[in-house]
């Protein structure tokens, strides 16, 4: 049988033991990244990130229902943790980030490496990627 791969804290962290990511899970933390973190954007996604005093990356990823029904809603989350686990794999992003990840319309027709070079150019505009 599978073992159970996304293990809830306390404090409302879901912790993906699979891939060592941890993620935003609730609305008030999301609503402190949008509020008071620093955001830039590209056709396809935006990203918003500001420093969460932890020695590690939270991410959250949002996908609105305007992109398309469910399948492609996963499919784009899908591609878009990927790209993220690549970029931390290969190279170097900051500690200490809470990072939330919006796709846009125009990311249903993308390909993965699309989503990589932009999900890279928007990390290094914020200085979190070498």
């Amino acid at each position: 049988m599978a073992e159970k791969c996304c293990l809830e804290d306390v404090s409302g962290v879901a912790i993906h033991s699979q891939r060592n990511l941890l993620s935003l899970q609730k609305n008030y933390m999301f609503k402190a990244v949008y509020n008071n973190g620093r955001s830039f954007a590209l056709k396809r996604i935006v990203v918003f990130a500001v420093k969460n005093n932890l020695n590690t990356n939270r991410i959250g990823i949002t996908v609105s229902k305007k992109i398309g029904n469910a399948v492609v809603r996963n499919r784009s989350r899908r591609i878009i943790k990927e790209s993220y686990r690549l970029l931390s794999k290969h190279n170097f992003i900051a500690n200490g980030f809470d990072i939330i990840i919006l796709a846009r319309a125009p990311i249903t027709g993308a390909c993965r490496q699309d989503i990589d070079a932009e999900l890279s150019q928007l990390l290094k505009k914020l200085r979190l990627l070498d």
